[in-house]
């Protein structure tokens, strides 16, 4: 028995009453999540200290990268160790990294953060896995990466009175209470450089910086994958060895500072999920505020810019300002070597926080825009294959290729409008090279190759998707905590090899089969969710020991939820939750009842038998609603939905709405702690 179970007896209860065999795909939920758990423990035991510390030099958004996923694994229902695991790991990590002092037992860390949050450059020859002085971690590309940890723990826990503090004040760096990171220019609604962080806008690079950016490497062969940023058109064709003379080696740094960092791109709109993540900590209303004005800047410059969103902006928020009027050729832009890649991760981001605070779909126009746009340039190819630009550069469109299914998805997701089925289908009917049936076995972060899968379920084309989908998973789990078994490393080899230590732990199927979403954008996403769940009996998040959960139908205004106990002998119950952060709210509850399970005296005759059942509609007009599941039943839920009525927040349903740590001390429940 767990201590402290929650009790709201004010909430709408529903029972389930079908006792049944679990379907394949509850089994194999339920199978998943304990595999993951153990992989957990393996990992850390193999690849990090007893303090958390672990055994690979790079980056720090690498290093919380392996962890990131973590704390939403036990919202979704993982043992609590998992959670403490994360949570050591980071602060381990934080403290390691600080650039006050250097570690005298792991040297493999070097200096990054400066409060805790990331600090501007990676000192000359600190860097075992890059060349000296050629990395930033600043931008928000990488930040938004190794973010997703930090998120994920207030839907974990949003008690923790030092991830509350920290939120506050990462997101004080961008609203402008933090006088020693002055970033937002208020008056031209801008972050005053795409390199900035706990210090401040960064506006001076050296020449090692410069190379790296403009020449992707120069090291490994002159712009072997492309650019990250260009000069044009000030200097339209830089020549190989600019460097090499003193003088032109100068020239060059400082256009690049005038031209690269002095102003902002569309990639810093990953901020919004920063200073969204303290709202739903405090909701605040200057954090919101914040996330809207940003948001609204570049929406604005997206219509006056003929609908397609600039990728630079200079010092007084003018588009092309220090390109002579040119609106591509920004760092992460539209010319970035990965085209779309980057840019439309922080597009999707912001859309998503927008939306979220205000219930606005407008805001959706950030990334559907664009979509549009691509597709209104699009081309059709000798076997009938659509293609898209995914860059643009001096001779126009260019980079033609299938367009990818992650944003296309978390677009769709978000409106469930006829408009973006719409852009998904005429994509599907143009494409000739990918199975939208077929679901992979691979860790994908942001190419959304298992959302076809997905998108064809709820369109009624793929039936077996769910259990496709965590058997997918299941395979890569398992093979995962296999190779770790087999690695006879001792920790020694393990420091000088310098590998990037797996992650075991996935979490996409699940978000997508339980959750009834895409999995969130690797780059700095907030999690997406139509429905979550609450374990009320050892007062925490997730679902209950033994309880599968499926998302089965979605549409504008209602869901579909099916729920199984698999075990044949405890009682287990939970909550379900309206949006990953109660942001929307159910209006009534359907389902069938069936009679009085003493029938089951004798199993052959009730088998045989036919059972009664009868449709059963009750008004829940709330957030929440609680269900109760016998041993062996099965319960599906056809629940009206309003989306985005709420104001959205990290507090748990006993919470009273209220996320802070005072909140935990003062409220229905005050001196129990989650399990």
């Amino acid at each position: 028995m767990y201590p402290h179970p929650v009790e709201l007896p004010n909430m709408v209860t529903l029972t389930a009453t079908e006792i049944t065999a679990p379907p394949a795909w509850a089994l194999l939920q339920r199978q998943l999540i304990s595999l993951m758990e153990e992989s957990a423990d393996v990992m850390m035991a193999k690849y990090a200290d007893p303090g958390g510390i672990i055994y690979f030099a790079d980056d720090i958004d690498d290093l919380y990268e392996r962890i990131y996923n973590w704390g939403l694994f036990y919202a979704l229902g993982a043992d609590r160790r998992v959670l403490d695991l994360a949570l050591r790991t980071w602060n381990a990590t934080t403290r390691a990294c600080d650039g006050r002092r250097r570690h005298p037992f792991f040297p493999w860390y070097f200096p990054q953060t400066h409060d805790e949050y990331y600090g501007l450059t990676i000192p000359a020859g600190e860097n075992s896995s890059y060349q000296a002085g050629k990395r930033w971690i600043s931008d928000w590309h990488h930040q938004s990466e190794g973010n997703m940890a930090f998120y994920h723990f207030g839907l974990a826990d949003p008690t923790i009175a030092e991830n509350v503090d920290r939120a506050r004040r990462f997101a004080a760096m961008f609203v402008g209470e933090d006088p020693a990171a002055p970033n937002y220019d208020p008056q031209y609604k801008i972050i005053r450089s795409p390199i900035h962080g706990s210090r401040g806008p960064f506006l001076a690079a050296n020449a090692e910086e410069v190379i790296a950016w403009l020449e992707g490497g120069k090291g490994d062969g002159y712009r072997y994958y492309g650019v990250r940023a260009t000069l044009h058109p000030v200097v339209k064709d830089l020549e190989q060895d600019w460097e090499q003379t003193p003088a032109r080696r100068d020239e060059i740094v400082g256009l690049f500072n005038d031209i690269v960092l002095n102003g902002d791109i569309p990639n810093t709109l990953g901020a919004t999920a920063v200073v969204t993540n303290a709202y739903l900590y405090t909701g605040d209303e200057k954090h919101r505020r914040w996330v809207l004005e940003y948001a609204d800047a570049w929406l604005d410059r997206m219509r006056r810019n003929d609908g397609i969103m600039p990728d630079n902006v200079g010092p007084t928020g003018k588009i092309g300002e220090q390109r002579r009027g040119q609106w591509w050729g920004g760092l992460y832009g539209w010319y970035h070597f990965g085209g779309i890649n980057v840019m439309f991760h922080s597009l999707t981001v912001a859309a998503e926080c927008a939306l979220l605070l205000t219930g606005d779909f407008g805001y959706l126009e950030l990334l559907r825009s664009q979509l549009q746009l691509l597709l209104r340039h699009a081309r059709t190819r000798d076997d009938g294959q659509l293609l898209v630009p995914h860059k643009h550069g001096p001779s126009g469109w260019e980079d033609f290729r299938p367009l990818r299914m992650q944003e296309l998805a978390h677009l769709y997701h978000a409106s469930l409008s006829a408009e973006d089925y719409a852009l998904i289908a005429q994509v599907r009917a143009g494409d000739r090279e990918r199975d939208w049936n077929h679901v992979p076995s691979e860790g994908e972060k942001n190419s959304g190759n298992t959302e076809f899968g997905r998108f064809q379920y709820y369109d009624g084309q793929n039936p077996d998707w769910p259990e496709k989908i965590l058997q997918a998973e299941y395979q890569l789990a398992v093979a995962t905590l296999t190779a770790m078994r087999l690695d006879e490393r001792d920790v020694a080899t393990i420091i000088a090899d310098n590998r990037s230590p797996p992650n075991p732990v996935l979490t996409k199927g699940l978000t997508q089969v339980a959750l009834g979403a895409p999995e969130s954008v690797y780059n700095g996403g907030l999690l997406r969710a139509t429905v979550r769940y609450f374990d009320p009996d050892r007062a925490r998040p997730g679902l209950p020991p033994d309880v599968s959960a499926l998302v089965d139908a979605l549409e504008p205004d209602r869901v579909g939820i099916q729920l199984v106990n698999v075990s044949a002998s405890a009682t287990r119950n939970l909550i379900v939750q309206a949006g990953a952060f109660g942001e929307h709210r159910f209006t009534e509850v359907r389902f069938q009842e069936e009679g009085d399970a003493a029938g089951v005296r004798d199993p052959r005759a009730w088998l045989r038998g036919e059972r009664t059942r009868t449709d059963q509609t009750v008004p829940v007009d709330a957030t929440h609603f609680a269900v109760e599941l016998p041993p062996a039943t099965r319960i599906r839920l056809d629940s009206g939905l309003r989306r985005y009525v709420n104001q959205p927040t990290y507090a748990l349903p006993w919470h009273g709405g209220r996320a802070s740590p005072e909140a935990w001390l003062t409220g229905p429940v005050a001196g129990a702690r989650p399990r």
